[in-house]
C-alpha cells in the first residue's frame, strides 16, 4: 500500500491505517517504541510538533519507511479525454 502525504494530518492518518492494517493498537506501538501512547496519539492526530525522531521511531515499529519524490501536479484533462 501506498499513501501520499502532504501534511501532518496526512501523515498520522497515514501512520494510524498502516498500524491498522497490521492489527496494532495504540497501545501495542507505544511498547515497541517506548514513547508513550498518548505521544502515538498525538502523531496519528497529526500533530505538527511531533518530533522527526518521533516519526522515524514509530515507522521502525511498524516497519515502514519514508520515500520521497516530487510533487507530481495534475495533468490538465483535455476535452479529448472527456468524451473519449
Amino acid at each position: 500500500m501506498v499513501i501520499k502525504a502532504r501534511t501532518s494530518e496526512q501523515i498520522g492518518e497515514a501512520i494510524r491505517r498502516f498500524r491498522k492494517a497490521k492489527g496494532l493498537t495504540q497501545k501495542d506501538v507505544s511498547k515497541r517504541t517506548n514513547l508513550r501512547t498518548a505521544t502515538i496519539s498525538s502523531l496519528e492526530n497529526g500533530d505538527a510538533g511531533t518530533q522527526l525522531r518521533t516519526i522515524v521511531g514509530v515507522l521502525a515499529a511498524l516497519d515502514l519507511e519514508f520515500s520521497l519524490q516530487d510533487r507530481r501536479k495534475p495533468e490538465p484533462v483535455s476535452i479529448e479525454d472527456v468524451f473519449s
